[in-house]
């Protein structure tokens, strides 16, 4: 297959970004899985050492975007205000849910870094490990890491997930041995809804589960009502925005 075929390929232009992208990640995880408890401590190691996040996040980001960009023109999204609109007022509203248990954990004083039982499995934690920028002396530093974090989370993330989940998957279960790109974008079954929200529930960690049943959902009602693949985008975009900014704003950094 020739370099135009594959720029051709729906199927690849929806499912390789983010493949892509998870196997970064998953590379993020095993490193630094197996290298924290060796340099974490050791400040007299460069930073791309101690914190391979902080540059593994922006390569991740650089190479799931250049494939968006090479595969452009295969994504149906259609510039509609009222959609969009409607999909930033429910990413506003899923993010709010979804960091609520955290903000409980503020709101009823809580001091247990890890409270166990079910507040745990809500994710009633503080949730203050994570991806801190603030690890950089330079202001400039900070700001570079800051920004590559929010565009990887507001703009690329939005991207592969929802050409995956919603673009591809939705239609691909409802018709796998036929011409599944000749299903309507955002048409509605049980089938569709409970693969693709479990598997957007299970691609998150434990503590994330319920509230991304609930995001899942809505994300899901999203496509079916707005029959939008960009306001999906948009409704994702918003609320990584916003749960970026409340990560900065009360040292959350374990919910990014």
């Amino acid at each position: 297959m020739n370099l135009a075929r594959i720029r051709q390929d729906r199927t690849l232009a929806h499912v390789v970004p983010l493949v892509a992208f998870m196997l970064i990640g998953g590379g993020l995880t095993i490193l630094t899985g197996s290298l924290e408890s060796v340099f974490r401590d050791h400040v007299y190691l460069p930073w791309w050492r101690r914190y391979p996040e902080q540059w593994i996040y922006p390569l991740q980001t650089l190479l799931a975007g250049g494939l968006v960009i090479f595969w452009w023109r295969q994504y149906e999204l259609k510039w509609e205000p009222g959609k969009l609109l409607l999909g930033a007022v429910l990413g506003a509203i899923g993010i709010g849910i979804w960091i609520l248990p955290t903000q409980l954990y503020e709101w009823w004083g809580m001091t247990e870094e890890e409270p166990g039982g079910w507040k745990e499995r809500l994710g009633i934690l503080p949730r203050r490990d994570g991806f801190d920028p603030g690890v950089f002396e330079s202001p400039a530093a900070w700001w570079a890491a800051t920004v590559f974090r929010f565009l990887r989370a507001v703009v690329v993330v939005s991207l592969v997930e929802e050409l995956l989940w919603r673009g591809f998957l939705m239609r691909f279960i409802l018709n796998p041995d036929g011409d599944y790109w000749k299903v309507a974008f955002g048409t509605f079954s049980w089938r569709s809804y409970l693969v693709v929200t479990a598997l957007v529930v299970l691609i998150h960690s434990p503590a994330d589960w319920a509230a991304a049943l609930v995001w899942g959902t809505l994300m899901y009602g999203c496509a079916v009502w707005t029959r939008s693949l960009l306001a999906c985008v948009v409704m994702h975009g918003v609320a990584n925005f916003l749960m970026g900014w409340y990560a900065l704003a009360f040292e959350k950094y374990g919910l990014w």
